[in-house]
């Protein structure tokens, strides 16, 4: 993204895509956090693979020991070890459950 225009212009496309599908009064509930869960999933994109490629091998880990191999292979101190992806079209709808299943699954300290 080059400028603030260009951002906000991304945001607000993914956040029309999902309009449809909640009631006025849940709007507000849902598009924000989807919107940061796509932020994060763009953000970590390029070192995604690396991630889910050395998850097996950290797996048996204590948190505390998998979490600073994670990071090192995101470039930051979060990581997303889901399998699913924004850009995939056969990634399935993202209902409640799965929603929360993907917030859980990007973990760290933000």
């Amino acid at each position: 993204m080059n400028n603030f225009k260009e951002t906000t212009d991304l945001i607000w496309r993914e956040a029309n895509l999902l309009r449809g599908d909640y009631k006025q009064s849940e709007y507000g509930k849902v598009i924000l956090p989807m919107t940061m869960l796509r932020l994060l999933d763009y953000v970590l994109k390029h070192t995604k693979q690396k991630v889910l490629k050395n998850l097996p091998k950290v797996k048996d880990l204590p948190d505390e020991a998998r979490y600073p191999v994670l990071n090192r292979e995101a470039e930051y101190n979060f990581y997303n070890q889901n399998a699913y992806d924004f850009d995939k079209k056969k990634s399935p709808v993202l209902t409640p459950k799965l929603k929360r299943k993907k917030i859980n699954r990007i973990v760290g300290r933000i």
